[in-house]
């Protein structure tokens, strides 16, 4: 996704990181970067926002069951390869 404006980090690198940001998993110069992206970019920061009520639903429905770690690598690698395609098709001439 991109919303077709000039940013020093790009849409998809910021959305794609987005539950590592909402998690607090990246490094605090990353987070800068990202934060400084949705305070500027309003597709993003929607986009953001629906994934943060994401998270906050899974939380409130699963209580305080932990998923495996093995589980959330999966889940990284099948979102990461999602993005990646979705990208992909975005790029193709119709």
């Amino acid at each position: 996704m991109s919303c077709g404006d000039p940013h020093e980090t790009d849409c998809s690198d910021v959305l794609a990181e987005v539950y590592l940001y909402l998690d607090l998993e990246c490094a605090d110069d990353r987070r800068a970067l990202i934060r400084e992206h949705l305070d500027e970019c309003s597709p993003c920061l929607r986009e953001f926002g629906i994934e943060q009520e994401v998270k906050a639903l899974v939380a409130r429905c699963c209580g305080s069951e932990l998923a495996p770690v093995e589980l959330k690598q999966r889940l990284r690698m099948k979102l990461s390869e999602l993005v990646v395609n979705a990208e992909a098709r975005e790029l193709r001439p119709d």
